[in-house]
Formats: structure tokens, sequence, C-alpha cells
């Protein structure tokens, strides 16, 4: 349970460090989104390549199902880049996670699980908190073009996630899905010209190799261990992190309604699986 529980927190911190690093990267006004995604997502593959081929060998591309995984990939990755041009990192967490949340309880509910009520109370009042945080107020709403972006960006990693719960083998699921999305990731690129500078390209090649690569490799493994609708919950402690990462690194300083929003939501989610773990706990002694 303690490995488990390790697993998760590096796994979320990991999350929220690629907010920082995207937003990061493109407010040096060099850098833009489509080359961050390709470079990052290139840089993903090339480094979970060369882990398989030292481990066991390389990755097998090609299987049944394999492109859901790798298309909802390329969904999220180029949603995401584009979105932080105009979001801060903690309010795009925020909107990404909050997202994930409705997609993947859709994907549980589908698949056949039936969530514990608290999971459900937990989850509504966590939305509630990001729907607050979305609803038009003058200046301190979000940028509404670019928070449909970062939708599109957490359709895509939900769907990512519920592919990676039959995963067998997490680090070679993950290589092969990066090397599959990253052509056509430099295909944006390709159609969507940008820059990108030297501090961009270091912060895309962290993003890609370390906190997305080895991070996305480690959900991976975590996910056939736990409920999809935990993995829902679990993933919206990352905006907080990344709230308080763009506050230290990046002076993103947060509004009362952020600070506000993303308390409402870590209290959803605390309550959804505490809740349920106590309750199940309770009624099996």
């Amino acid at each position: 349970m303690t490995r488990l529980l390790a697993i998760a927190v590096l796994t979320m911190v990991a999350f929220a460090s690629n907010s920082i690093l995207n937003r990061a990267a493109l407010t040096d006004g060099v850098t833009g989104p489509a080359a961050f995604a390709a470079v990052r997502t290139l840089s993903g593959a090339l480094c979970l390549v060369a882990l398989c081929a030292l481990r066991h060998g390389l990755p097998r591309l090609f299987r049944p199902g394999r492109w859901v995984g790798t298309g909802a990939l390329l969904v999220y990755m180029l949603g995401f880049s584009f979105a932080y041009v105009a979001l801060d990192a903690g309010v795009g967490a925020l909107i990404l996670f909050g997202g994930v949340q409705v997609t993947m309880f859709a994907g549980a509910l589908m698949g056949g699980e039936r969530p514990h009520p608290a999971r459900w109370i937990g989850a509504a009042v966590a939305f509630g908190g990001l729907i607050w945080l979305l609803w038009p107020a003058g200046t301190t709403a979000p940028d509404m073009g670019a928070a449909l972006m970062m939708a599109l960006a957490a359709a895509g990693w939900g769907v990512y996630s519920l592919a990676g719960r039959g995963a067998g083998d997490p680090l070679s699921e993950t290589a092969a899905n990066f090397l599959l999305a990253a052509p056509f990731v430099l295909l944006a690129w390709l159609i969507l010209p940008d820059d990108i500078g030297t501090r961009g390209a270091v912060l895309a090649v962290i993003s890609g190799a370390i906190t997305s690569g080895l991070g996305y490799a480690m959900w991976y493994s975590l996910l056939p261990r736990i409920d999809a609708s935990v993995a829902a919950l679990v993933q919206l402690t990352v905006p907080v992190i990344a709230l308080a990462g763009g506050a230290l690194l990046l002076a993103e300083l947060p509004t009362v309604r952020l600070v506000v929003a993303s308390a409402v939501v870590l209290g959803g989610v605390a309550f959804g699986v505490l809740g349920s773990q106590r309750r199940i706990g309770s009624s099996g002694s």
C-alpha cells in the first residue's frame, strides 16, 4: 500500500510539472505550442524506447486497440500545448483534470463499474469548484478558446488513462504510444510552424523524457490496480500542485477565486476517496 501511494504521489507531481514546464516554455516569447509539443513527444519516445531496449528489447508497436491509446495521447499533447498559450499553469491543470474526471467517470460506468456514493458526491463537489472557476466573471474567467482546447486535451487524457487500465507492460505500452504519436505531432508542427528557443527546447525535453515519458509509465503501472473512478478523483490533486508550483516558479499569483476553487476541488477529492474507503472498511469489519 505504501509503495502504491508513493507511485501515486510521484505521478501526480509529474503531471503538475508538465503544466508548469509547458507554461514556462511558452512565456519566453520565442517558443510556440506546436514546437513544444513536437519536441516533448519525440524526446519522450526516444527516452522510453531506449529504456525498453536496455530492459527487454524494443516495444511492440502494433496490437489490437493500439490506436485508441495513441490517438488519445495525440489529442492530449496538442490540445495541452495550445491551451497554455493563454492559461496559467494552475488554471490549465484545473480545467484539464476536471474534464478528465467527467471522461473517466463516464468510462467507468460504461465499463460496468459502480462507484461508491461517496465518490459521486466527491466528484460533484469537485466538479462544482471547476464550474465556478470557469463561470464568466469579468477578467477573472479564463480565456474561453484556451479553455476549450484544454477540455479537448482532457477528453484525450481521460481516454488514454482508460486505455491504460489493461496495460500488461506499462513501460512498453507507453513507449509504443509515444513512438506512434510522434510523427503526427511533428506533422502538426509542419502544418502550423512556429519557433522554439533554447530554453523552450530544454524544458520540452525535460517534460517529454522525464515528467511525461517516465511519469506516464508510472501511471500505466498504477491504473490496473485502482478503480477508474478513484483514478479520476486522485488526478484532481494535480491542479493544486500546479497552482503552488506556478506561484513559486512562474510568479503566477493566484486569485482568491482560484484558491477557493482549488480548495473545493481538493475537498471533493478527499471526501470521494477517503469516504468510500471508510465505508468499505466498516462494512468488511
